[in-house]
């Protein structure tokens, strides 16, 4: 056999030793690996008018065709839209993106499938955000063309460089329109944004009928109606928003302060100029407007008819029609949808001094039958309960060997591990012990009265809302059955805590 030979015959030899040693780059990755496994959706299109899908449904049903050719299944409840949502802007809320790292802490999403990865994230944080989740669930992102496992260096590397490009072109784009606003507000033309009460949505040109409520509403605040008041009539009306929306005083107050139906135009906080559509109300009007309304605002603290004072069952007490936290006001507990001038709008109140006089009562009461005096039984695991954490962790060394060795995918040892791990921190939990109430502290027992007085006396008032916190969960606040300024006890529900379990 000459030497040609031989060396032909030692190369399924060497085949055989390399394939020890070289790992498949998508190892555990095949198609036929992912049949049956579970995948989130993610769509986004930043610029969108609300009532428009059009680009969601078209990504949502191109992810939708990417998982049936994967045999990916889609959860119902895993389809994540961001419609109208910039991913560019760091302050801009996304509850999609939110909702979809939520679900993959969860530790039940495998694959997450996108049009494309800057529907995802355009700055390099929410990439390291979802990287370091993929680290602790073997997350792998497909897109229309192409698919990225975040586990792989290599995939990693070209992620940054395509997020990064991403950030760039966002940067670019933004700063062409930041010079087309500079533009637009030299040539005293508006800049865009929602549409502005009283005009159509180019800014331009007014709408009639909405300039006769302008006109109303500036006209009637000089008279001395409150933003409130105005709000109010508007609704009753069936006047609406420029959003569709019902008035409140905000919108109101928002409408009065507003240069644009003045004819003037603001860049960046400052005037710099008339604009070129028409005015609704005349400069001088809107200026004894703004006056009037810095006058307002100063006048109010001035007029103020009762002393600050602190509410001592502020965070419980509660509306009972409308589920919400009532909160002082006026020596009063307001609902917190009184300055609401909708359908939900609610003007249940009660008298604060009143009020508090009754639940305090009611908790020295329980503070003189209260005992806690017993002490903390000893934090210690019984025997069996430590043969288990020993078994466990036993366990999890030899998982460990076994990744080592690779019996085990990376996918399947996490899996394990979690599941090991988790079966330890149920029985550590039997070490924690309730700690001893300080809040408490020397208030309870027959002389809990007396101690409550010098709470009052040294005007602890952080304490004894503290306490009230501790003891009651809620007091209920129904309507009055009685007329006149009869206080109504019949409508106080407190409901206690369950103070020891």
């Amino acid at each position: 056999m000459d030497e040609g030979e031989n060396q032909t015959d030692r190369q399924p030899e060497r085949a055989r030793r390399l394939a020890k040693f070289v790992v498949p780059r998508q190892r555990g990755h095949a198609r036929v690996d992912w049949s049956g496994e579970t995948a989130a959706l993610y769509c986004r299109i930043s610029h969108a008018s609300d009532d428009d899908q059009t680009g969601v449904d078209r990504q949502e049903r191109i992810c939708r065709d990417i998982a049936e050719r994967l045999g990916l299944e889609v959860v119902a409840d895993w389809v994540f839209v961001d419609n109208n949502r910039s991913a560019w802007n760091r302050n801009r809320k996304r509850p999609g993106w939110d909702g979809l790292l939520n679900a993959v802490r969860g530790g039940r999403v495998r694959h997450i499938i996108t049009y494309h990865p800057d529907r995802l994230m355009r700055q390099p944080h929410d990439l390291e955000e979802l990287l370091h989740l993929s680290d602790e669930h073997d997350i792998t992102l497909h897109g229309q063309a192409n698919r990225r496992n975040l586990a792989d260096p290599d995939d990693r590397f070209f992620l940054r460089i395509e997020v990064a490009h991403s950030c760039r072109s966002s940067d670019d784009t933004s700063r062409r329109l930041l010079d087309e606003m500079v533009d637009r507000a030299r040539d005293g033309k508006p800049h865009g944004g929602k549409r502005r009460y009283g005009y159509t949505p180019s800014g331009l040109e007014i709408v009639a009928a909405e300039a006769t409520i302008v006109r109303e509403v500036f006209s009637r605040y000089l008279d001395g109606d409150t933003p409130q008041k105005i709000a109010n009539d508007l609704n009753q009306r069936n006047e609406l928003t420029a959003l569709g929306k019902e008035w409140n005083p905000h919108t109101v107050r928002a409408l009065l302060d507003s240069p644009h139906v003045a004819g003037i135009r603001v860049f960046r906080g400052e005037e710099i100029g008339s604009g070129e559509w028409p005015a609704i109300i005349a400069r001088g009007l809107w200026e004894e407007v703004r006056d009037r309304r810095s006058y307002r605002a100063k006048a109010e603290p001035a007029i103020q008819s009762q002393p600050d004072r602190f509410y001592l069952l502020r965070g419980v007490v509660v509306c009972k029609r409308c589920a919400v936290r009532m909160a002082g006001s006026d020596g009063k507990y307001l609902c917190g949808r009184s300055q609401r001038t909708d359908s939900a709008s609610c003007g249940r109140s009660v008298s604060a001094a009143t009020l508090e006089a009754f639940v305090r009562d009611a908790a020295i009461k329980i503070l003189e039958r209260l005992d806690v005096t017993g002490s903390d039984a000893p934090a210690r695991l019984s025997a069996s309960d430590q043969a288990a954490i020993e078994a466990d962790r036993q366990e999890l060394s030899d998982l460990k060997e076994m990744w080592d060795a690779r019996e085990l995918t990376t996918r399947e040892y996490r899996a394990m591990r979690k599941t090991v791990e988790d079966r330890i921190a149920a029985v550590q939990k039997k070490l924690i012990v309730r700690p001893v109430v300080e809040v408490l502290a020397g208030l309870v027992g027959p002389d809990a009265e007396r101690s409550w007085k010098a709470l009052e006396e040294a005007k602890a008032y952080q304490r004894m809302n503290a306490v009230m916190r501790f003891l009651f969960s809620a007091v209920i606040i129904d309507a009055s059955s009685l007329r006149g300024r009869t206080f109504d006890y019949g409508r106080v529900e407190i409901e206690p805590n369950p103070i020891f379990t």
